[in-house]
């Protein structure tokens, strides 16, 4: 190993999303799916001076001397990835993170507060995502790799940290960019559309429809009418004043610009960032993914793909 960075040190963690099922599910398989995902991100590593200190498992801690040489290695790595053939495993999906701080190396190691931070950023991420600290945005912002660009995702509490942070995501061109809110505290999981204005006469549905919804024996809520009556924007307002009651988030499905029934479920798992691998076909990591959740879905105009309900 190169002698670590001392000083301002820019650091990326690295992880891969649902690894211990992929593990679980076919441990041959993996063993030669994560020696791919390391010859890639080795390589990645050494195009650009930096230093690998550290592995947990699947996942890597890397050090640099200047943050746009990490960006590069998370663009060179995602693109790598994504164009990788994995086989039996499907798509290994990794979830990045960079953040820079005062560290010096002690015994092949780091003990810095930056390094908490990082982890906790990376922890909000998704499989395709990387993340970066407002400090390490300003320091690169000028210096992307051609086809990278930087998109601002707001303030977010983080574990263990008093204050919110402002958080952006790498936009790497030909990958996927969209990806469901952050994993951070203050924020409830949801994609609620923000209303206008108030809801207005309907306080006796809405206390309704709550009270259902807050009923054990209870997992389906149907709101029929006449079209016009105000079916979506009620629903809308229940699930908003619900959102603490639904640890695991509250969202919204728009199936109005959908006709085929066969296209329903993969929306439903678009826009809670589901995708098939490691064996499953979409419809079981959907079903795998819900089981063990407190979620409240709102499909509005599912009334024209109604052969849907089947699945």
């Amino acid at each position: 190993m190169t002698e670590l960075p001392s000083g301002t040190v820019t650091f990326l963690f690295t992880d891969i999303e649902g690894s211990t099922r992929l593990w679980e599910r076919n441990p041959d398989a993996m063993w030669i799916a994560i020696g791919r995902h390391n010859a890639i991100l080795d390589a990645a590593i050494a195009a650009h001076a930096g230093s690998h200190f550290k592995s947990i498992g699947d996942a890597y801690a890397v050090a640099f001397r200047d943050a746009p040489a990490a960006v590069a290695v998370a663009d060179m790595a995602q693109r790598a990835l994504a164009a990788e053939p994995w086989g039996e495993t499907g798509p290994l999906r990794v979830r990045m993170a960079i953040h820079v701080g005062e560290a010096t190396p002690v015994g092949g190691d780091y003990l810095a507060p930056s390094l908490n931070r990082l982890a906790r950023l990376l922890a909000t991420g998704y499989g395709g995502q990387v993340l970066l600290s407002e400090d390490v945005r300003r320091l690169v912002a000028e210096h992307l790799p051609h086809g990278v660009t930087l998109k601002n995702i707001g303030r977010h509490r983080l574990r263990d940290l008093l204050e919110p942070v402002q958080v952006s995501q790498l936009v790497i061109a030909g990958l996927p960019d969209h990806f469901p809110s952050l994993k951070s505290l203050e924020l409830h999981p949801t994609n609620l559309p923000v209303q206008p204005n108030s809801l207005v006469g309907r306080g006796q549905e809405v206390a309704a429809v709550r009270a259902m919804l807050g009923r054990d024996d209870i997992r389906l809520i149907t709101l029929t009418g006449v079209g016009g009556t105000g079916k979506t924007r009620l629903g809308l307002q229940v699930a908003a004043e619900l959102s603490e009651a639904f640890a695991d988030g509250v969202f919204f499905v728009d199936l109005a610009p959908i006709a085929d029934a066969s296209l329903v479920l993969p929306t439903i798992a678009t826009t809670l960032g589901v995708r098939e691998g490691g064996g499953q076909s979409l419809r079981d990591a959907l079903v795998a993914y819900l089981a063990e959740k407190r979620l409240l879905l709102v499909l509005d105009n599912f009334e024209q793909v109604l052969d849907a309900a089947v699945e």
